[in-house]
């Protein structure tokens, strides 16, 4: 039987199919529907939503090393936060099989930067597979297992957004039953102290060369002889975007394995071509392969080491004399930036610190849109938890008076993943930071997925719900406020009083997401016309159901949700439902 399927969605096939026993991750789009789709094989595999990508790594690690096969999925900054255990992973191994999941970004759709994961595949000596489309997402992930397990190592699965994202036809197999391996109290094998690891990194280095020797013969590398004096070395996403563009007048060596590279198969192809092209996106990883083996190549002095690539841009490149006339170019789609959502909760905390004109220390999440115009309220974004760090920092070199004028903003779920430990470095190390924990009750970015604090598990069961207000004081915060950012003037007085303290204080903004299908508004906002007095107050609020037209105040009905922020905010009592 065949099947359409995500990328994301053949992976948690190839797991299913691949008898895998444990899955743990943390949401982080273009990776997020693996585990999603993980959900569907209940029966056989159990899945869990880990408070950070750390934790998930390190739970799958430990089911791997009770012998059952274990997946945990990633995107690509996700990947740093796991950076720690994934490491030393590579020195125990696994008993059952390991599989870490990472997708990529190229382009930023979804990301803080743009990363390219291959580096962690060489840096710790871990092997990577990188599919190019859905059929080879279910079966290099079933190969992974095979190679973790034959290697003693855990394995990369390199994904990037359009393989991730991106539709094609996937042969449905059954269930491999694989029986749990026997676990065995190996204190050299599994105590990572400085003894065991000097000998391990032995093991490494060992597995190394024979996982090269691999990759020599593995049916993953593959040469497709066309006849002709081109080459072209490439893997993974890009190969799709070389065979639409250049077709069967080149050759092609795709590399299913990203790491180690092969070197002898290199050598053969590139002695078999008169002119040899390495195609890849973001960084020459393959090229400076290449090139280390004293081999010349066209690269990125060709293509380039930013975004996305395309087929008419690698045609271009290869085939310059031909130009573009056969090229399909899309129209330029019209510009539409970001927003948050009509009834978002966190468009009246980001509306009150703007006009309180604070010092916004940001976070990862929906509301990093708070930094766009007309709020234009965010100062920073790092990485997740760095709201709560960072302004610690702020305040530790600014002092007391730049305090009264800074907070911090930090979604409930990135609250869990990295917050807490911020917020004890504040309570530690005598701060007085104002940290506003937006709660609006699910993890919104990435698709409404259940949290420590939500009440509900991955599979939509209820579980144990973290009181924020209680994990908050027992750190050692005793200013603790809960306040409804809708309530304009009420949060107004809460951020005043809060900021204007000399101790460690949080705010609760406590609103649900608009999106989630319990939260119901009624009516539609609109404007009275002879109450207007086009003062634009309303404007302010970046709500996209609200515009100016011509001379006067609109309101759109077909995305208005009726929340009545507006109605809070305007002076004269000109809207109402």
């Amino acid at each position: 039987m065949k099947k359409l399927m995500l990328g994301n969605e053949a992976v948690a096939r190839g797991a299913y199919e691949a008898g895998v026993r444990f899955v743990s991750s943390y949401p982080g789009t273009p990776s997020t529907e693996i585990t999603e789709s993980i959900v569907q094989y209940r029966d056989d595999i159990f899945a869990e939503w880990a408070p950070n990508e750390k934790v998930a790594c390190e739970a799958a690690a430990g089911a791997a090393i009770a012998g059952a096969r274990a997946l945990t999925c990633c995107k690509h900054v996700g990947l740093n936060v796991m950076a720690d255990p994934v490491f030393t992973m590579s020195y125990i191994g696994a008993n059952g099989g390991m599989v870490i999941a990472v997708a990529d970004d190229p382009g930023m759709h979804s990301s803080q930067n743009e990363q390219d994961s291959r580096h962690y595949a060489k840096a710790a000596k871990i092997p990577m597979l990188e599919p190019s489309d859905s059929a080879e997402c279910k079966e290099f992930t079933k190969l992974a297992y095979e190679i973790s397990e034959a290697f003693d190592t855990p394995v990369f699965l390199r994904l990037s957004t359009r393989v991730s994202h991106s539709q094609s036809l996937v042969e449905l197999k059954e269930r491999q039953e694989i029986p749990l391996k026997d676990y065995q109290k190996d204190i050299a094998k599994n105590v990572m102290m400085p003894g065991n690891a000097i000998k391990k990194h032995v093991v490494v280095e060992e597995r190394h060369q024979n996982l090269t020797a691999y990759a020599e013969t593995s049916p993953l590398n593959v040469i497709e002889d066309n006849g002709s004096a081109i080459g072209v070395i490439t893997s993974g996403i890009s190969y799709l975007y070389a065979k639409e563009a250049l077709g069967d007048r080149v050759n092609y060596l795709k590399l299913g394995i990203a790491y180690p590279m092969p070197v002898e198969k290199i050598k053969a192809f590139a002695k078999s071509c008169e002119k040899l092209f390495v195609i890849e996106e973001l960084d020459p990883f393959i090229e400076e392969h290449v090139r280390a083996m004293g081999i010349p190549c066209t690269g990125k002095e060709a293509f380039t080491m930013l975004y996305e690539y395309s087929a008419a841009m690698i045609k271009k490149a290869v085939f310059p004399e031909e130009g573009q006339e056969d090229a399909f170019t899309a129209p330029a789609a019209p510009m539409r930036p970001p927003v948050l959502c009509p009834g978002c909760p966190h468009r009246g905390t980001f509306y009150v610190l703007k006009k309180l004109g604070l010092t916004v220390s940001g976070d990862i999440g929906c509301y990093t849109l708070g930094a766009t115009v007309p709020l234009s309220s965010v100062d920073t974004t790092i990485c997740m938890g760095a709201s709560v760090s960072a302004a610690h920092g702020m305040a530790k070199v600014r002092g007391k008076e730049f305090n009264k004028k800074l907070v911090s903003v930090i979604g409930d779920s990135t609250f869990m993943h990295s917050g807490i430990t911020g917020l004890i470095d504040i309570v530690y190390n005598h701060g007085a930071n104002t940290v506003i924990i937006l709660d609006n009750s699910i993890t919104g970015m990435t698709g409404h997925q259940d949290n420590p604090l939500s009440g509900k598990d991955i599979y939509g069961d209820p579980a144990k719900q973290v009181d924020l207000e209680l994990l908050c004081r027992a750190i050692g915060v005793e200013r603790v406020v809960v306040a409804d950012p809708f309530d304009i003037k009420k949060f107004e007085e809460v951020v005043r009083e809060e900021t204007a303290s000399d101790e460690p204080s949080v705010i609760i903004a406590q609103r649900p997401c608009a999106l989630l299908k319990y939260v119901k508004y009624e009516g539609k906002c609109s404007v009275d016309a002879e109450k207007c007095r086009k003062c634009k107050m309303c404007l302010k609020l970046g709500c996209p159901a609200i515009s100016w037209k011509e001379d006067h105040i609109e309101i759109d009905e077909t995305q208005c949700n009726g929340c009545g922020l507006c109605m809070n905010v305007c002076p004269f009592g000109a809207i109402g439902k």
